[in-house]
């Protein structure tokens, strides 16, 4: 069994169509790019010793502590934009996350997935582009933070679902996955062309990092306007025969092949079951079984931020800096970046092999261990005895390494696999609508992080220090009971087949003794066992789990 993925010899089709997943992870990058924090930059401006390069933190971070920009953007009679300023122009994005997470869902339910990811790139994204590329006061580029801020929320929300609606189970979770890495790839991008905008003293400073978006969301709008549309939303709108046409082309078989009908069928089936049990309105999404995926996905996504992965890439510079470490600590913050980038891949290479479930127990026993040796390793030896004549660079290089190897952990499993299980865990007629409220409650988590960990860390107010990875290192601990006691998984089964899952297992550690129907295509499918699964019950064909 090699590490690269191959496609199974009993699974028809062709492997090229693939890409088509792998492309729409583009938006990770605008993600990535506008991944920051008010965390930066609030200290910034308290601090008047840190550099004035903030590439570190993603696009607008860097922006911030230029130069130019804070002539350009301060009100009359001030130097630069006062500190409730700054904050207000950082936490508009998040705003704006927040807002286009949660209209994610209506905009992909009429449109269609892919045109749903066209316009949410084409219009909304590039407008706050825009605003922001051609504004020269705080009123228009905190408008164009905003809408640019919507644009990725809709994006983070809509391109999972298009992964996971089309992608063959047996690559769904890599591709899915590649979203994260798209993310990173972005942050990585920001860091290097702010390293080469951030001196100039005209608009270029901060119109070329801000420019450079449109190449990344022109690029994702257009690609994706040629690829086909989920055959999942097209059987949702009863169009049986272009769901064909469109899985056909994403397998490259005939649309009359048995493995097309097949997978139609089932997906059909599903779908015909779900409207048996009436409307599909937001209040459904907290009912029942559905209701308690919704609340492990926010859960999910809430532990991801809570990990403290943030504070290594918003706070990490300053961190470094404060605790003493005399090694550079932008060189540092660069070398995380490398590493979260380099990290995801065995990640990607084994979570359809291995699994949902252990990939996160491992990441999650991974990321306490290594919380646990960075707080004591920087509260017991560097934080007390920490002197410029005594600057103990052995435990500073001890610390920077286990930061490294958290890093690994966490983008090895944490990282994507968020994204993979909240795609892939609910059925159809409101998957777009759980996506975006999981979806919605990333960018509130980090949102909250971003505001409260400067009082946490601030030697103003909380002065914690390293023991800010303690913190972490609670949550952390608590993600390992809630992966086994909460994440199903989900492997080698297809959408409908996880929903089949969730209906009739009700402990996710006993989630991989389960078996799917035997065949559910609608050939088969009697009004018996139509009722039969209405009530919650598997057919008859099936093991029966719970009585293991």
């Amino acid at each position: 069994m090699g590490l690269i993925p191959r496609r199974p010899a009993d699974e028809p089709g062709s492997t090229w169509p693939v890409a088509f997943g792998f492309f729409v992870s583009i938006g990770g990058i605008l993600f990535g790019e506008y991944r920051c924090s008010s965390i930066e930059n609030r200290n910034t401006e308290r601090k008047s010793d840190l550099p004035a390069i903030g590439y570190d933190t993603g696009t607008i971070a860097g922006i911030l502590a230029m130069p130019f920009w804070k002539t350009e953007f301060a009100t009359s009679g001030e130097l630069e934009p006062s500190s409730s300023q700054t904050s207000l122009i950082v936490s508009i994005l998040s705003a704006g996350t927040f807002v286009g997470a949660l209209l994610s869902a209506p905009l992909a339910d009429v449109l269609g997935r892919r045109w749903a990811i066209a316009v949410s790139c084409t219009i909304v994204f590039n407008l706050g582009v825009v605003l922001q590329t051609i504004s020269t006061s705080q009123p228009l580029f905190i408008a164009g933070r905003f809408f640019a801020g919507a644009g990725v929320g809709l994006v983070s929300a809509q391109v999972p679902l298009y992964q996971s609606e089309t992608m063959p189970r047996w690559i769904r979770g890599a591709v899915v996955g590649s979203y994260q890495l798209c993310i990173n790839v972005g942050l990585f991008i920001a860091a290097l062309i702010e390293y080469r905008t951030h001196s100039l003293n005209n608009t270029g400073s901060y119109r070329i990092p801000i420019g450079v978006q449109f190449l990344w969301s022109i690029t994702l709008a257009t690609g994706v306007i040629f690829f086909p549309e989920t055959p999942r939303w097209l059987i949702k709108q009863d169009r049986y025969a272009d769901a064909a046409k469109s899985l056909s082309r994403l397998r490259r078989l005939p649309p009359d092949h048995a493995a097309v009908i097949k997978e139609l069928d089932e997906v059909k089936f599903s779908h015909e079951y779900e409207k048996t049990l009436g409307d599909s309105s937001y209040l459904t999404c907290f009912k029942g079984s559905i209701g308690k995926r919704l609340l492990m996905g926010c859960a999910l996504q809430a532990l991801q931020q809570l990990s403290g992965i943030n504070f290594i890439f918003y706070y990490g510079t300053n961190y470094f800096k404060q605790a003493g470490f005399q090694n550079n600590p932008y060189a540092i913050q660069i070398i995380l970046t490398a590493v979260s980038i380099v990290s995801i891949l065995p990640g990607l290479l084994l979570i359809d092999k291995a699994g949902r479930r252990t990939i996160l127990l491992i990441g999650s026993i991974g990321m306490t261990i290594t919380q646990i040796i960075i707080a004591t390793i920087g509260t017991v030896i560097i934080d007390p005895g920490m002197t410029s004549s005594n600057p103990n660079l052995a435990a500073q290089r001890a610390n920077i390494a286990f930061v490294c190897f958290y890093v690994f952990f966490f983008e090895m499993s944490w990282g994507p696999c968020a994204w993979i299980v909240t795609g892939e865990m609910f059925p159809l007629k409101v998957r777009a609508r759980c996506l975006s409220i999981t979806t919605a409650s990333n960018w509130l988590l980090n949102f909250v992080i971003a505001f409260v960990t400067p009082y946490m860390t601030d030697s103003q107010y909380g002065d914690l220090k390293s023991k800010v990875f303690y913190v972490w290192l609670v949550f952390c601990a608590i993600g390992i009971f809630f992966v086994y006691f909460c994440i199903y998984e989900t492997k080698n089964l297809t959408l409908e087949q996880v929903d089949e899952l969730f209906l009739n297992v009700n402990k996710a550690w006993k989630s991989k003794l389960f078996v799917p129907s035997a065949d559910m295509s609608l050939d088969n499918v009697t009004d018996e066992m139509m009722l039969e699964r209405s009530k919650g019950k598997l057919p008859a064909e099936v093991v029966q789990i719970e009585k293991k």
